[in-house]
């Protein structure tokens, strides 16, 4: 079994560059946010918002009509595409193709809700993804892992990202409690889904399929606060628009989540909103370029 190896800023150094002066719209990726309901509204603003902060170019978020209206009042940095329903439906996915096409990454359930026809909307666009875009990487967040199915997952550039309770139903087992026990559930899960699994808690586990671990120990209790997960979602999702593979996105996504929330912590103490996480992240990356900030990234 390989041994976990625990991150280090320094790690994220050796990744994480500047840009061209001759860099263009594009280049840094298109991610697809699908999430929001009739319930939940920030959610995917969130996560696009993140995705932003983290450098994607474009950040489009496919919601029902009144949520995605509700969401460009928010913000003004985001596209929304207006799905025409009031939570996500079978008759909605049709539009949700028509973007994936023009996407450099996906993240599917931030804000989804639970409701039957949205999940068995859900496992049809999971199911379509493996079909048209099996080189697309995407994050499988929150409500959405409720229908992940190793048979769809499997050898996909997915990053599943439950939290312990998520991950025990995913499992059909306990929620895993310990680092030890957490470790191995991660494992298993990698395993038999097939794709990356980065199990969110005080210690971040995440796994490739291939049994690499990697822990992160940035974070603090105040992010037990609702949204920050969302905002980790559009960090990874972010990562994997430009282009770094899916474990190397969770792991990095995880350091720069849990250390934006570090800052938070600093200045505002354990209370603070996952939006004030948004204005950290650009902090973190400074932090991480340090003098490289002037070179071009090379992959």
């Amino acid at each position: 079994m390989k041994k976990e190896v625990e991150i280090r800023r320094g790690m994220l150094r050796r990744i994480i560059w500047g840009r061209s002066p001759d860099s263009h719209k594009g280049d840094y990726g298109r991610v697809i946010v699908v999430g929001g309901g009739s319930r939940y509204v920030g959610a995917p603003a969130l996560t696009a918002l993140a995705a932003l902060r983290t450098g994607s170019d474009l950040a489009i978020v496919a919601a029902p009509e009144k949520t995605a209206w509700t969401i460009n009042a928010l913000s003004p940095d985001l596209i929304t595409v207006k799905l025409r329903c009031e939570d996500l439906d079978p008759g909605s996915i049709g539009a949700v193709l028509d973007e994936v096409g023009k996407a450099s990454a996906l993240v599917i359930g931030p804000g989804l809700g639970r409701e039957e026809k949205t999940l068995e909307a859900v496992a049809m666009l999971l199911g379509e993804l493996r079909n048209r875009s099996p080189a697309l990487p995407a994050v499988i967040d929150a409500d959405a892992l409720n229908v992940v199915s190793s048979k769809i997952s499997r050898g996909m550039p997915w990053v599943l990202t439950p939290h312990a309770g998520e991950l025990g139903g995913m499992m059909k087992r306990q929620p895993p409690s310990g680092l030890e026990q957490r470790m191995e559930a991660a494992r298993s899960a990698a395993d038999e889904f097939g794709c990356v699994v980065l199990l969110k808690g005080n210690v971040d586990v995440i796994v490739s399929p291939q049994g690499e671990v990697r822990l992160n120990r940035t974070g603090n209790p105040g992010m037990t606060v609702g949204g920050t997960g969302d905002v980790l979602s559009g960090i990874v999702g972010s990562l994997l628009g430009q282009g770094h593979p899916p474990f190397e996105a969770a792991w990095a996504g995880a350091w720069i989540c849990g250390r934006a929330g570090d800052l938070c912590m600093k200045e505002k103490g354990y209370e603070f909103v996952a939006s004030d996480l948004l204005d950290k992240i650009p902090e973190v990356f400074r932090e991480i370029r340090g003098d490289k900030a002037g070179k071009v990234r090379r992959r």
